[in-house]
């Protein structure tokens, strides 16, 4: 899934795509193939982050994860899996 450009025009995100910030983001991976890369692995490896609601360390072991803490999601895309492009959705976003 390398390289996906997903919902781009020109590689700048159109309607969400996997240039998105926040919630965006997150719900573009989330949904991204059909839900088909939300549980995978990272393919880099899990990344250790720090919880953006609760300020708490976790490992994000798949492209969209759940903070133990506080529940809080956050999300990476599988383009460029770093911890600085590691995305949250907000204190009061919910999975469907």
């Amino acid at each position: 899934m390398s390289g996906c450009g997903c919902n781009t025009v020109n590689g700048v995100g159109a309607g969400g795509g996997p240039f998105s910030k926040g919630k965006e983001l997150v719900e573009f991976v989330y949904n991204a193939h059909d839900g088909a890369v939300r549980d995978q692995p990272i393919s880099a490896g899990p990344l250790e982050v720090i919880c953006q609601g609760c300020d708490t360390s976790f490992a994000l072991v798949t492209y969209v994860g759940i903070c133990p803490h506080c529940g809080g999601v956050h999300a990476v895309a599988p383009m460029n899996p770093t911890v600085d492009n590691v995305q949250f959705a907000g204190k009061s976003f919910v999975l469907p």
